[in-house]
């Protein structure tokens, strides 16, 4: 069982910022690409932004210039730094990885629970 766990989510005004972060934990033997997706109210669930194991990066164009993706893989958790909030960010964000639960085993995507993030005018 792999279980991605979320936290850091909540409401913020407008050009502020929140730090998300997502751990994962059970049985992992490596894990591929992580990242984070968002679902806004009526809308489909978009990729935000990327980050491969070796560190190559992937962006959500209106997030460009103003969310930052990381990972320690040392600790299995990536992280999304978001500044500039603007009022059209507001979604629930889900955390994403690949993994892999052995050697030779094919990766298989795994979703955290999702947070909140609300952002006000």
């Amino acid at each position: 069982q792999v279980q991605l766990v979320e936290s850091g989510g909540g409401l913020v005004q407008a050009g502020g910022s929140l730090r998300l972060s997502c751990a994962a934990s059970g049985t992992i033997f490596s894990i591929n690409t992580m990242g984070w997706w968002r679902q806004a109210p009526g809308k489909q669930r978009e990729l935000v932004a990327t980050i491969s194991r070796d560190g190559r990066l992937n962006y959500l164009d209106p997030v460009k210039g103003r969310f930052i993706v990381s990972r320690d893989n040392t600790k299995n958790t990536v992280y999304l730094q978001m500044n500039s909030l603007k009022p059209e960010d507001t979604a629930v964000y889900y955390c994403n990885a690949q993994v892999a639960i052995r050697d030779g085993s094919p990766y298989f995507n795994h979703w955290g629970q999702g947070t909140q993030v609300t952002v006000s005018a």
